[in-house]
């Protein structure tokens, strides 16, 4: 048995850093590592899915060439192999350089293997034993599979980062963030795209009008849509996948040559041995935690996507941030002092940070609405990318930014200085007064923010 100040298990993004800060105040770290050195973002989420994005743009930057008045003569295809050799390169690089990283930290131990408690202050990787009586998880999440059908060989995100084909017709089982990337991925990589969702809309979670504006965008590339499929099923004929949806309208069944099962993810909580603890788990499998991000058990604490209190590559770095101050700072940092943001990285992309209309709407608060089209933003008129809209949802009362959407060209970046108001409890005039740099799409904030109506909640559904 070895004997530690702190095990974490999980390389990914909270897991470096702790054991970096751990090791540089004295202690002796194991730190934990299943599979890959960065975790889910570095190696099988952000990282490469935005990097084929990117390659997918320029495909699609291509065939607007002329839109532009740039002619090019012939035709041009897409090489996928040098597609997928360039996200290997930038993986790689990311990843080597972490491990180098952590192997070089002193008083620090890393350990390959999966994780299993033995019980509450012990935790066996391959052969070794380790004692702690502090631990970290930071063990991240999985794929869900589409029970039933496993049989079919379909693929899940992972298996389509590695394709070295462009499939004929992809089925995207499922239409919220992942399944929507990649369904515009493939589709400018030149694939007939079908996404099938078992709601009435994409991306549910937003307003219906976000839903159906992104929907819009979607359907100009040639993307097909199959909604309230409320029986999904896959089955093989030949080499066709066929999936069963019992839709309200439409074909009972829809064929394609592969198919891609993006129905979400579920916590890396199964193979803990976390029935040794005495850790406890919601419904859904997360590990249960309070504003601090410790468990019910004294000294095991769970950070990242493993805690459900986030789900994003930025709120498990917060996550061990939270958990540095409270070992090591004032004390008083906490998850409920973040505002919710993330987007969705489509293109355009869609960022949103607080509160949806529905959630505004239900405080019982009076709420005003800010919204403009990017039809009429200059500068996305200049990129010719004018689809899409902005809107920010303000409390009357108090002048409180309670939160806000950005579908359109940049929204991933503009979102960040209502962000920001949000956190340092900026009243919306104060942003009104202030002056953006021209032609952007930031400088629409204030212009946007100066021509607010109260919203009505009975138009909202």
């Amino acid at each position: 048995m070895k004997n530690y100040d702190s095990i974490i298990i999980g390389a990914g993004q909270a897991g470096p850093s702790l054991a970096a800060t751990l090791t540089s105040k004295g202690e002796k770290v194991a730190l934990i590592e299943r599979k890959w050195f960065g975790g889910t973002c570095v190696n099988d989420g952000c990282t490469p899915t935005k990097t084929l994005i990117a390659s997918a743009r320029a495909a699609h930057m291509v065939k607007r060439s002329g839109d532009f008045g740039i002619n090019i003569d012939g035709n041009f295809h897409v090489d996928i192999k040098k597609v997928m050799a360039r996200k290997d390169a930038i993986i790689k690089n990311y990843s080597q350089g972490l491990e180098k990283w952590l192997r070089g930290i002193s008083n620090l131990d890393l350990y390959m293997g999966n994780a299993m408690f033995v019980d509450n202050k012990t935790v066996e990787v391959g052969a070794e034993i380790l004692k702690a009586p502090k631990i970290f998880i930071n063990a991240g999440n999985s794929t869900r599979q589409l029970k039933g059908s496993e049989e079919t060989g379909y693929f899940t995100h992972s298996e389509m980062l590695n394709l070295d084909f462009i499939p004929e017709h992809l089925l995207v089982i499922g239409g919220s963030y992942i399944g929507l990337e990649f369904a515009q991925m493939y589709r400018r990589f030149g694939s007939e795209v079908t996404v099938i969702e078992r709601g009435s809309r994409v991306i549910s979670r937003e307003d219906k009008q976000t839903s159906l504006e992104l929907q819009k965008i979607l359907e100009q590339e040639g993307i097909n849509f199959r909604f309230d499929a409320d029986c999904i099923a896959l089955s093989k004929e030949n080499k066709n996948f066929i999936a069963d949806l019992s839709c309200k309208e439409g074909s009972p069944t829809v064929s394609g040559s592969h198919a891609l099962v993006a129905i979400g993810r579920v916590p890396n909580t199964t193979t803990l041995g976390i029935e040794n603890t005495d850790l406890n788990l919601n419904e859904q499998g997360y590990i249960i935690v309070d504003d601090h991000l410790k468990t019910n058990v004294n000294g095991i604490w769970a950070l990242g996507d493993i805690n459900g209190r986030g789900g994003f590559t930025h709120t498990t770095y917060n996550d061990f941030e939270i958990v540095v101050n409270q070992l090591f700072g004032d004390g008083q940092r906490s998850i409920s002092d973040r505002a919710l943001c993330y987007a969705l990285f489509t293109d355009p992309p869609l960022a949103r940070t607080g509160m949806t209309e529905m959630q505004a709407l239900k405080t019982g608060r009076k709420i005003l609405k800010g919204y403009r089209p990017f039809s009429n933003v200059a500068r996305a008129v200049e990129k010719s990318e004018d689809a899409g809209f902005m809107q920010v949802l303000i409390d009357q009362d108090t002048e409180e930014i309670l939160g806000a959407a950005i579908l359109g060209v940049g929204g991933d970046e503009v979102i960040h200085a209502l962000i920001v108001a949000m956190n340092t409890g900026l009243s919306y005039k104060k942003i009104q007064k202030s002056t953006h740099i021209h032609p952007t799409v930031s400088e629409l904030i204030p212009t946007m923010l100066g021509e607010l109506e109260l919203l009505d909640n009975i138009k909202i559904n």
